[in-house]
């Protein structure tokens, strides 16, 4: 299961586990900003999502004139879904009171031939939780490449109904979505959310009965180039945020998920590539031998609204 390791500064606190590089936990004055776990994660809570996030339909894609198959690890959708890499053991580098490198080698093999070198850093400080991202093609030819991030932001008490969770509002910064198939996978053009019910950009949009496992073409930014999710509750404002190398957006409002409390989560997930990807070749990312791709995104709280 790998180990743990504990990062503090200020007010907040978080939880790195070398399996998978992941996310255990993160805390702000005591309060959880995101879906915390021990041990073996649920529905990939806190996980990096690479050498593509999201799913690729059937497993199968080509790249460079030839076709690759993945092993389907959905079976409700017949997809390969959120890469190769969460449950690998990745190697610890650097590790501080406020800062963890992680390492990871991933070697080619079946389905993906493309090997990789990844660092993922985290580092926390007084404006919370900042994740640095790099990839470096380290065979002898061009790789596909995607990356996310699938952190659940907690929403506070369990939410078992829809009133209560109509008393949490959201904001995103969401331009289009993506319709999708049965399978949740791509088809047709991005839909303009202006006019719809999906247009969750005016803030205080109550989440409420609002069921998502939607993609989005990400929109507004600010002066920094920073892309920012926000959900207010009455303990806190939770906020998301990623650079401009991240163009799309994953919003999932758990509805499918079993379980008492899975209603208090909503994931929020920076990606560079839509779904399927590597089957369309949208937003995919092509690393030429030796080259380096650098994405960064972070959480942070601050008192409520």
């Amino acid at each position: 299961m790998g180990e743990t390791i504990e990062l503090r500064s200020g007010e907040f606190a978080a939880r790195v586990a070398t399996e998978g590089a992941a996310l255990q936990a993160l805390t702000w004055r005591g309060k959880d900003l995101v879906w915390t776990y021990t041990g073996a994660p649920t529905a990939f809570q806190g996980q990096v999502l690479a050498p593509w996030p999201n799913r690729i339909g059937g497993g199968r894609y080509r790249f460079e004139g030839n076709e690759y198959r993945l092993d389907v690890n959905d079976p409700a959708t017949g997809s390969a879904i959120h890469g190769l890499v969460h449950d690998r053991d990745w190697t610890p580098v650097r590790v501080s009171e406020q800062v963890a490198e992680l390492h990871l080698d991933l070697r080619a093999e079946a389905g993906y031939p493309f090997p990789l070198a990844l660092d993922v850093t985290y580092r926390l400080d007084g404006d919370g939780l900042t994740v640095t991202t790099a990839a470096r093609g380290t065979g002898g030819s061009p790789a596909p490449f995607g990356l996310g991030f699938h952190p659940y932001l907690d929403l506070g008490e369990p939410v078992r109904d829809l009133a209560a969770r109509g008393e949490l509002t959201v904001s995103a910064p969401v331009a289009a979505h993506l319709p999708a198939d049965a399978d949740l996978l791509p088809v047709g053009d991005p839909v303009p959310v202006q006019g719809t019910d999906l247009d969750l950009r005016p803030p205080g949009r109550g989440l409420g009965d609002t069921v998502l496992d939607t993609a989005f073409v990400i929109g507004g930014r600010d002066a920094d180039g920073r892309a920012w999710t926000h959900v207010d509750g009455p303990h806190h404002r939770i906020s998301v945020w990623c650079d401009e190398t991240f163009g799309y957006l994953q919003l999932f409002s758990s509805d499918t998920l079993t379980g008492a409390d899975h209603r208090a989560h909503l994931a929020v997930e920076p990606m560079t590539c839509p779904p399927n990807a590597f089957a369309t070749g949208t937003g995919l990312i092509v690393l030429e031998p030796g080259a380096t791709t650098r994405h960064v995104f972070g959480i942070t709280a601050a008192a409520p609204r």
